[in-house]
């Protein structure tokens, strides 16, 4: 087989590609082992002779696959965690989320009269001191001190 490497050069220089991203049409290497100037590689571009091969970049796939099962929860061990527990859910957040559930327990139970205001009033000024660390521990209190049945 003849040497291209000439031709293949010139091609890269002119689709201003690199010299591997360069395809010749292996049927017709006789046509461009005769084309010696920018001009005949040119000529062999436009018939689609010579072509620049497509950029391969890096394939999302696997972060795909990857992404739908930390989704799902898995891939989530002490091994795969870079921050701090309150780095992954900041300290802030995780308060507003627990002091939003308390409140919206706390006057569920308001509403429907099975506490009073003045012990509503009272287990909510606890919720926001931070006394209750999830809705089960303030029903546990609640049912402990007889509010509940």
């Amino acid at each position: 087989m003849t040497d291209l490497s000439t031709q293949r050069r010139i091609a890269a220089s002119v689709l201003g590609v690199g010299i591997h991203r360069i395809w010749l049409d292996p049927d017709e290497a006789i046509n461009i082992a005769q084309a010696t100037t920018r001009g005949d590689v040119r000529d062999l571009i436009e018939s689609e002779t010579i072509k620049a091969k497509p950029v391969r970049g890096v394939s999302r796939g696997r972060a795909r696959l990857k992404d739908e099962k930390v989704r799902y929860g898995h891939r989530t061990g002490h091994g795969s965690r870079k921050g701090s527990k309150s780095a992954r859910t900041p300290r802030k957040q995780a308060w507003i989320t627990k002091i939003r559930a308390l409140r919206a327990r706390l006057k569920e139970l308001r509403s429907n009269e099975t506490l009073s205001p003045d012990v509503y009033c009272k287990m909510y000024r606890r919720a926001k001191g931070g006394e209750y660390k999830s809705v089960a521990h303030i029903n546990a209190h609640l049912k402990a001190q007889g509010y509940l049945k």
